[in-house]
């Protein structure tokens, strides 16, 4: 009986080094490592999802126990009966363990009394655990002593997604590989060439739509693409595959910063709408668009962008500039700094709609916000030139700063102006007339005796008019209430 349909993912696993997508620097070493005879005891593999970590872990496994020569091999033969075990999980020697499955003390236990024997059947017994991060604390140290000193003839191969979880003790004792994440490229040849071979009818545009949406994982690439012949046939259309993916219309990206470069909040609620109406999650749509803006800044701040924007035709790129050639790059940036700080807000928003329509209104009007150094300048302009904002006066002379103040005259001076004598001395001696001064000229004529309110009111504000009061107010920086307090001022002066 033939075997069952074998979806992309696992029909097309790399089966040898060659194969491999974006890691070539770890194939490098791995291979001359075996060419070499330079076998590890252990080996942790790091990185991303879909990368090849579990991959690399079968091949090196193929690769120490091929039978097509008499020893390890950078290139494994697939048909050899040990190569077809491996591939096949069904090789005595070669465990694949679950790390979040058996990651208990009792489980590494188990695991260290079976790699105390001799492999029966390969040249090495290969241990692979997966997700390594998973195991228990009291796991980890059970496999120290065995990692340090394994048996001869056994090599330790771990993966993990989450390296920082990995305790450092685990990691001195391991050849750590970080696996990387494919570039866009790569990906879209990967799923190309599975396309060819599949008889598949795909656009280019609708590869890069693949590899967009798989976010570098080669594993999701290759099962989006079988996802979209289960939904579209052999045949697959950009629409369809947009349908299926859930990606947001590059046209309607365009329409969004259209109608904030050009300063049009009108088109803000109807675009708004059209992105519901096609069932896209707000949220999405914010991270596409900031995306979006991000690759207008690039154009118009770098001159060669196409190494920068990911999988960007020559039509896109002439589409950004055109929107980059209508705002300057301090623009752009505020734009960018207020949809990355509107995030977190339509993430809790009760009213998502509402919070993404008005944060895009925002920055339809953000080049009409005069900065506060602007503002600052406009104001102080007119007045150095001597008349107000909007106004045209002739210039006046440069300012000059003002002479030294006087000296105040003492307060005696004071009392003599208002005919205020002081207490008599301590020792009971007479008091010394003070010489009489000319009192100031009252303004008009005075009230009559009766209206004494009046009458003193026009008195103190006399006073006030008079020089040593006037002293007195500006060496001590006050504002005298009443006649009253300003006796006691110099009283307390004289004292």
């Amino acid at each position: 009986m033939e075997d069952a349909y074998k979806i992309y993912a696992r029909k097309y696993r790399p089966q040898t080094f060659e194969e491999m997508v974006g890691q070539k620097a770890i194939v490098q070493t791995l291979q001359n490592a075996i060419r070499l005879d330079r076998i590890g005891q252990a080996y942790l593999f790091a990185g991303m999802r879909g990368v090849g970590k579990t991959t690399a872990a079968r091949i090196l496994a193929k690769a120490l126990n091929c039978l097509k020569d008499d020893r390890p091999t950078s290139s494994p033969c697939n048909v050899c009966e040990s190569c077809l075990e491996i591939n096949d999980d069904r090789s005595i020697d070669v465990l694949e363990i679950d790390g979040a499955s058996n990651r208990g003390i009792e489980d590494v236990r188990t695991l260290r009394e079976g790699v105390k024997y001799k492999p029966i059947r390969s040249r090495y017994k290969v241990i692979i655990i997966d997700e390594v991060h998973m195991l228990t604390k009291e796991a980890f140290p059970a496999l120290l002593k065995t990692l340090e000193e394994p048996p001869p003839g056994t090599v330790f191969i771990f993966a993990t997604t989450e390296l920082n979880k990995v305790p450092a003790t685990i990691l001195s004792r391991c050849q750590v590989f970080e696996f990387k994440k494919p570039k866009p490229p790569e990906v879209v040849g990967y799923i190309g060439r599975i396309a060819e071979k599949e008889h598949l009818t795909i656009s280019s545009g609708g590869l890069a739509l693949i590899a967009e949406a798989s976010e570098g994982s080669l594993r999701d690439a290759v099962s989006l693409l079988d996802q979209a012949v289960a939904f579209c046939g052999e045949a697959i259309g950009d629409a369809e595959l947009r349908e299926l993916l859930g990606t947001v219309n590059k046209d309607l990206l365009f329409e969004f910063s259209t109608a904030v470069l050009e300063e049009k909040p009108e088109w803000i609620f109807s675009l708004t709408a059209t992105v519901l109406d096609a069932g896209h999650d707000l949220r999405l749509f914010l991270k596409e668009l900031i995306q979006h803006f991000r690759n207008i800044l690039v154009v118009k701040s770098v001159a060669s962008p196409e190494d920068l924007i990911a999988l960007a035709s020559p039509d896109d790129l002439a589409r950004l500039r055109s929107e980059a050639a209508k705002a300057g790059e301090e623009d752009l940036v505020r734009y960018l700094q207020a949809l990355q700080a509107s995030e977190a807000g339509l993430k809790f928003s009760p009213h998502p709609q509402i919070h993404f329509e008005t944060t895009l209104v925002k920055l339809c009007h953000y080049r009409k916000i005069v900065s506060l150094k602007d503002l600052i300048l406009e104001v102080e302009e007119p007045r150095r030139s001597g008349g107000s904002a909007g106004e045209s006066r002739p210039a006046k002379p440069a300012w000059t700063p003002p002479a030294a103040p006087r000296k105040a005259d003492p307060p005696a001076t004071l009392r003599e102006e208002f005919r205020i004598r002081p207490a008599a001395p301590a020792t009971g001696a007479p008091e010394k007339p003070l010489a009489a001064k000319t009192p100031p000229a009252p303004v008009g004529p005075l009230p009559e005796a009766g209206d004494k309110a009046v009458r003193r009111k026009i008195e103190e504000d006399a006073a006030l008019q008079t020089p040593g009061v006037r002293t007195f107010l500006d060496k001590f920086k006050a504002r005298v209430i009443s006649i009253d307090e300003l006796k006691a001022k110099a009283d307390t002066e004289e004292e």
